[in-house]
Parts: structure tokens; C-alpha cells; sequence
């Protein structure tokens, strides 16, 4: 992204005209309305804010874990095409972590991956990467999780807006994770959501988001949560914690500048479908390149543009091409989450996963951003071309 922010003059003045007026700043009425409006855009029944999609994260496995849904040593899949805070949470809180291959193909978990897994490794929760903007078969996937017992989230931070024909992505899973980070769909410079429609569940991701407490509950919770435990008045109720928990607040600017860039949504969202079907159509005609399947989405999010090449000596090619083009690059996520650092020092087990080894070498990915201007898109073309 070139901006903090969609419409980034227009954000700042409204967002400094808000600061010099707001009564506080500390978690309160904006970051309510944000929550709303948010859960009825993504059509679930509770939206909880975050401080970072990272909490997020940690949050929804945490909440699992203070339910007894998720226990100590219980096995926990995840896309091996992901992010750190993904696998984190699960090493952190004492899980054992179990990695699922991704498709070259769609660039995300399939359920015959997923079937490969667990019929070995018996899973009870299964943490799912939206990758890029792109899904899997997540009907499929949603339906394979239910029968089997295992409890589905999905982290979202990526595929904001995108829709298959049985629902929104994210819209699949107990629970389900956003980001919004500067570099993401929409910008509240750090900021995070939990979108789910289990009300036990959210009355405790509200729990963990505030040190243990009750705080940020409605009235008719707290009175539930005060009998429970035996708390006889709002005095002692104010320094009671209820279960194990973290600061995981965000503050008003976040819930202020997630409500003013809300209306821009839906306009960014169709502008990256449009700027990621221009640049598909260039990849499908370089015989270098292996297109994305995304057939079975009706209506595409793109977070970026994923460039898959046919061999490592062809990603270096074009890596020199656009660097040398002045375009900036990522490598594809993390890759291979078990080659990293941390997971070397942490986890013992390790799974096959050649598909995701070959998007490792293979692939990496280029921005795409509403602003991007047509010299710039005619740069990244250019860069996209077999010369």
C-alpha cells in the first residue's frame, strides 16, 4: 500500500477532527458501533474487536481453550501456507501443532488434504488460512469438519469480501479471524475482528480481550457470570477475573477509523477484482506461470497478486524482473511454515507437504491496491511478460 488509508486526505482530516473532539479515547462507543456495523457487512451474529489480527488469533484459541472445547496436547491442523500468528497461538497454549498441505492449484487447503491428515493424525480443531484472497472448498471442508467432530476457524486477515456460492469466506467456522493492518483490504493502521455466531463463545473472546473481566459484557452477562462465581456487588465485580485472559483491547481511533473506511469497502473490493482479473489474463498467456483455480468463487477479494512459476529458476528471473521494474515483492506468505526458525526449535513432528514446498521455491506475490494508477498497472503487466 502507498497509504495508511482509502482516501487518505479525507481519512486524516476526519480522523483529526474526531481526536480533538472525542470525550476518550480508551476502548468505548465507536469501537461498539465498529462491532456492528462489521458483523452485519460479514452477516454474522457477533463481531469482537481487537487490538491486531495477531490477537485475534491468540484470542479465538484461548476462548476454545478456557471453555475446555480444546485441551492440553490436543492436536490442532492448520494451512501450511500461513502466517506465524496462526501457528503461534497453538504452540503458545500448550496444542500440538499438525500442518495440512495447500494446493498448488487454489493456493489453499483442500479437503482431501485435510481428509489425509486426520484420518492419521485424529485432529480435534482445525485452523484454516484463507490465502490471498482465494479459498478451498470450504462447503466441503465445513461439512468433512462436522462430521468428524473437529472444530473449524478460519483466519480471514486475507480474503475479506470473498464469497463462494454457500457464503462469505469466514462465514464457515466457529469462529473466524480479520486483520486490519495498513497493508490489508482496510486500514485502522493496527486493529484485528472476530466474527462468530456462538454467543458463549463471544461472551468469552470478550472475557480474554480484557485481562479476565467482565467489563465489556451487556448487563444480563454479567449478572449470569457474577451468580456464577458468587459476586455479590458492582465493587467487587469491578477487579474480578473470571478466566485467563490478556490486554487485548483496541482504542477508539480503531473503532473510529474502522467505521469510516467501512464505506469505502465495497468499491476497494470490486477495483481488486478487477485489477487481479487484468493481471490473470496476462499470466494465463506467459507459459512460465501456473494460473490460480478460482472458478468455484462468485466473487474474488484479492489481497494480492500470487505469481506461481514453473521452476526456482524462473521465480529468480522474474524476482530480478520486478525488482529491477521498482515493484516491491513478497515472498508467498511465510511458505513453508515448518521451515521456519521457530518451528524448528518448537515441533519435533513434521508433515509431507510437497505442494506447499513447491509454492515455497516457486511463487511469491506482488500488491494489489484500489490506487493503483493505470502507469503502475502497466508496469506490473509489463513485469508479468515473458520477453
Amino acid at each position: 500500500m502507498k497509504n495508511a488509508f482509502l482516501n487518505e486526505v479525507e481519512t486524516k482530516k476526519a480522523l483529526a477532527d474526531f481526536i480533538l473532539n472525542a470525550p476518550r479515547l480508551s476502548m468505548d462507543i465507536k469501537c461498539l458501533e465498529f462491532e456492528k456495523k462489521f458483523s452485519l457487512f460479514q452477516k454474522r451474529k457477533e463481531a469482537i474487536l481487537f487490538n491486531s489480527g495477531g490477537s485475534a488469533n491468540l484470542a479465538i484459541m484461548q476462548a476454545l481453550k478456557n471453555l475446555g472445547r480444546l485441551k492440553d496436547k490436543d492436536k490442532v491442523g492448520f494451512s501450511a501456507l500461513t502466517w506465524s500468528t496462526n501457528v503461534m497461538p497453538i504452540l503458545q497454549l500448550g496444542f500440538e501443532p499438525v500442518a495440512v498441505d495447500c494446493s498448488v492449484k487454489t493456493l489453499n487447503v483442500m479437503v482431501e488434504s485435510l481428509d489425509r491428515v486426520h484420518k492419521k493424525e485424529k485432529l480435534k480443531a482445525f485452523f484454516l488460512t484463507n490465502v490471498l484472497g482465494l479459498v478451498g472448498d470450504l462447503n466441503l471442508i465445513k461439512e468433512y469438519c462436522e462430521k468428524e467432530n473437529i472444530i473449524l476457524i478460519e483466519d480471514n486477515c486475507e480474503a475479506l469480501g470473498t464469497e463462494i456460492p454457500s457464503g462469505k469466506a469466514g462465514n464457515f467456522s466457529v469462529a473466524s479471524s480479520f486483520s486490519f493492518f495498513v497493508a490489508h483490504h482496510m486500514s485502522t493502521i493496527e486493529g484485528g475482528m472476530v466474527c462468530t455466531d456462538d454467543t458463549e463463545l463471544a461472551i468469552m473472546l470478550r472475557i480474554v480481550r480484557a485481562n479476565g473481566w467482565d467489563r465489556n459484557l451487556t448487563s444480563h452477562q454479567q449478572i449470569d457470570i457474577r451468580r456464577k462465581y458468587d459476586i455479590s456487588n458492582e465493587f467487587e465485580a469491578k477487579y474480578t477475573f473470571y478466566d485467563l485472559g490478556y490486554n487485548l483491547r483496541p482504542t477508539e481511533i480503531t473503532g473510529f477509523l474502522g467505521t469510516y473506511q467501512l464505506q469505502f469497502l465495497d468499491e476497494n473490493i470490486k477495483t481488486r477484482e478487477k485489477n487481479f482479473l487484468h493481471f490473470e489474463e496476462i499470466i494465463k498467456t506467459n507459459p512460465d506461470f501456473l494460473p490460480v483455480e478460482h472458478s468455484h468463487i462468485s466473487l474474488l477479494s484479492s489481497f494480492a497478486i500470487p505469481i506461481v512459476c514453473k521452476t526456482p529458476e524462473l521465480r529468480e528471473k522474474y524476482i530480478a524482473q520486478f525488482t529491477g521494474g521498482g515493484i516491491e515483492i513478497r515472498p508467498m506468505i511465510a511458505g513453508n511454515i515448518q521451515r521456519q526458525p521457530f518451528y524448528h526449535k518448537y515441533v519435533k513432528n513434521r508433515m509431507e507437504l510437497p505442494e506447499t514446498e513447491f509454492l515455497h521455491f516457486n511463487s511469491f506475490y506482488c500488491g494489489n491496491y484500489p490506487e493503483l494508477t493505470e502507469i503502475e498497472i502497466e508496469a506490473i503487466s509489463s513485469c508479468l511478460t515473458n520477453y
